[in-house]
């Protein structure tokens, strides 16, 4: 095993650099034309990202948390991309200070909100207020990033130390995240989507996002695997016994989706509150009915069917065709999410949403790639690292 820390990547961190200068430049650009429109596309392509990097440090502590032994040899990616969170602070700024173009309860006049809706967002006042929106948004990020660069930081540590001392430190650690990760992520879920549009109200909305994060987080390691397998690098070591055990969790994070889309949906229709069933009803026409319904097929009916096959799951390059399909549903998800607070007829593609997208994703390439250089791609000092290497439950 090359144990020699990653001296590689200088390249792309410049060329992934450059593509979110320039893609973030053109949104800003786009700004100068719709400062709203803009802003919104930025928020989408933050709150799809930075999902995945809660949803990466979630999977990371359920690892953890469960004494798994089969993912040591695929822990550093998953460390690596779960520390991202300074990056999206750094990234928030211009939601902290656009807050008011974005969200109606923090301008209900700028937005033209008034009868039942402003009685909605009076009442709702004591919690969506600006002040409190950024303070909780600091909670969110102090949680995010004290534990990702913890167990980061304990796990290259180990690298040198070697010993169970560290593999059992990190492991309590992971298991006090879990709940206050998830929290933090489900209010996110409701701070930062949930809230553009006053007419819902759920309390299962943030395990929806969390799922589809838990989801797409999956789907980027497995194409860092299957990407790294020609390098030497940790993905030379991943085997399909790895893959199978990932697609698995693939798997089975579509049929969670799904059965929380299924739930939300359910509960909404059942309970018939006209304040809630709005927001289903602009999803629920023009071409956001034809989103919806692809996100029916296409978000679990399809990739179910397709991921039952165990050969698919054994082979890391279908495997991580799958994994490319993960990202741009959950991408097309939290659009329909989204946009319609503030296209409620019908969704119109703008430039931005996609510079918005692609420059956020190189940022978050950029950083990781960079915080993989100078150390080793496989938590070399893990006890627990030859039993990932021969792993084969078969």
């Amino acid at each position: 095993m090359n144990d020699a820390p990653y001296t590689g990547g200088r390249g792309l961190v410049t060329k992934a650099t450059a593509v979110a200068v320039i893609a973030l430049a053109l949104t800003l650009v786009g700004g100068f034309f719709d400062a709203r429109r803009a802003l919104w596309a930025y928020h989408f392509a933050f709150t799809y990202w930075a999902g995945i990097g809660l949803g990466a440090l979630l999977v990371l502590g359920s690892f953890h948390a469960t004494k798994a032994r089969w993912p040591v040899v695929i822990r550093r990616m998953t460390e690596t991309f779960s520390a991202t969170g300074i990056l999206f602070l750094v990234l928030f700024i211009p939601i902290a200070i656009g807050v008011k173009k974005l969200f109606p309860w923090a301008d209900p006049q700028g937005y033209g909100l008034d009868g039942e809706l402003l009685h909605l967002v009076e009442v709702r006042g004591p919690w969506l207020n600006v002040p409190f929106f950024l303070l909780r948004t600091g909670i969110y990020f102090a949680l995010w990033i004290g534990f990702a660069w913890t167990l980061y930081r304990l796990s290259v540590r180990q690298d040198e130390e070697g010993g169970f001392a560290l593999t059992d430190r990190q492991r309590r650690i992971a298991a006090v995240s879990l709940p206050l990760v998830g929290l933090a992520i489900s209010f996110a879920a409701f701070d930062w989507q949930m809230s553009l549009d006053p007419h819902l109200s759920s309390t299962i909305f943030g395990v929806y996002y969390f799922s589809g994060s838990y989801l797409c987080a999956l789907a980027v390691i497995i194409l860092a695997a299957q990407w790294t397998r020609s390098s030497g690098l940790f993905g030379a070591y991943v085997s399909p016994a790895h893959f199978h055990s990932l697609g698995k969790l693939l798997l089975s994070f579509y049929c969670f989706w799904a059965y929380i889309a299924f739930s939300q949906y359910l509960l909404i229709w059942i309970a018939n509150i006209p304040e809630e069933v709005t927001w289903y009803v602009h999803r629920n026409q023009g071409g956001w009915l034809v989103l919806g319904v692809f996100l029916v097929l296409f978000h679990f009916v399809v990739p179910f069917f397709i991921l039952l096959s165990r050969d698919l799951k054994r082979d890391g390059r279908k495997l991580s065709v799958m994994a490319i399909w993960a990202l741009v549903v959950h991408a097309v998800d939290v659009y329909w999410v989204m946009m319609p607070g503030l296209e409620p007829e019908a969704p119109s593609l703008h430039f931005t949403d996609l510079t918005a997208l692609v420059g956020v994703g190189a940022a978050a390439l950029a950083f990781v790639v960079w915080r993989m250089r100078g150390v080793r791609t496989v938590p070399v000092g893990d006890p627990y690292l030859a039993d990932s290497l021969r792993y084969d439950p078969s």
